[in-house]
């Protein structure tokens, strides 16, 4: 727990039965009972990035996993709970004495437990799909939640059977290089299997941490994503420069915005504008935004 009322995020895995066929960086849409913020049942569909690998947490091609934040908020602009009204949801988290707003879809999927139906649709989405090129480099930029999409290339690249050669080495033959932002160490997710593929694959795997509400850089900054990138601003825009070099965004809105403060300094040093850098690289499809 953080303190936040929306302090927790569930990682939870559906039994498709090979129905809802996918690949890394897709989403699914999640049907629930209702009624939503229009009072429509069933629910308008929610979409979700997908988190796990194309064949399933169990590597069965059967399953799908979600990263799902339980959205609640307490005495904001929204509320469909008037005061007395919120019950405790199945971590036991409730708040009787204000006007409470529960995201209809994140609550639904939180309260699950197991053997509940689920109404799934898709998957959708082409935006964020891994290069076919093994020897692709990827700068993967995640706040919070985004980090789905993420952990479903890196299950791919360092975890899955499907990933590995017949010599048991990996497919992948490039960097991938993680930099996660979360207002708190205890919001970060998966932190036990990034460690792992750093002990295993040392010079194809990097992470760094941005804890905003915790940590600061050398200047007393907040460390935000941004922040923390411009650490490694010379590194990241050497990698930047290689044509296989593919930038990976998920999160929140405004993450874009952090780009160009982290560049554009650099950019205007090589003669360029940090703009037309990222838009050209959006034309050749190396740039790769999923924000909401």
């Amino acid at each position: 727990q953080t303190g936040d009322a929306n302090w927790e995020t569930c990682h939870v895995t559906f039994d498709h039965g090979g129905n809802v066929p996918y690949i890394e960086g897709q989403s699914i849409g999640i049907i629930a009972p209702g009624p939503d913020k229009k009072g429509e049942q069933p629910a308008r569909i929610r979409l979700y990035s997908i988190a796990s690998s194309a064949v399933g947490d169990d590597q069965t091609s059967k399953t799908v996993s979600l990263c799902v934040k339980r959205v609640v908020e307490v005495d904001g602009k929204f509320m469909n709970r008037e005061v007395g009204e919120d019950k405790p949801d199945k971590a036991g988290t409730h708040f009787p004495n204000g006007k409470v707003y529960r995201g209809v879809c994140s609550n639904h999927i939180c309260d699950m437990t197991p053997g509940d139906d689920v109404l799934i649709t898709g998957p959708t989405g082409a935006e964020m799909l891994l290069p076919e090129d093994p020897e692709a480099n990827i700068i993967m930029l995640a706040t919070g939640t985004g980090i789905a999409p993420m952990r479903s290339y890196m299950r791919l690249l360092f975890h899955d059977d499907a990933g590995a050669n017949a010599d048991g080495t990996r497919k992948f033959k490039g960097l991938a290089w993680l930099f996660m932002g979360v207002p708190f160490s205890k919001s970060l997710l998966y932190d036990d299997e990034h460690t792992e593929y750093k002990t295993k694959y040392p010079e194809q795997f990097r992470f760094d941490y941005a804890v905003s509400r915790e940590d600061k850089n050398a200047a007393g900054q907040k460390m935000y994503i941004q922040t923390k990138m411009a650490e490694y601003t010379e590194d990241l825009w050497a990698l930047m420069q290689d044509q296989k070099t593919h930038i990976y965004m998920c999160g929140l809105k405004g993450m874009e915005a952090g780009m160009a403060e982290c560049f554009g300094e650099i950019a205007e040093k090589n003669g360029l504008v940090w703009a037309d850098v990222s838009k050209q690289m959006k034309k050749d499809h190396r740039y790769h935004v999923e924000v909401y």
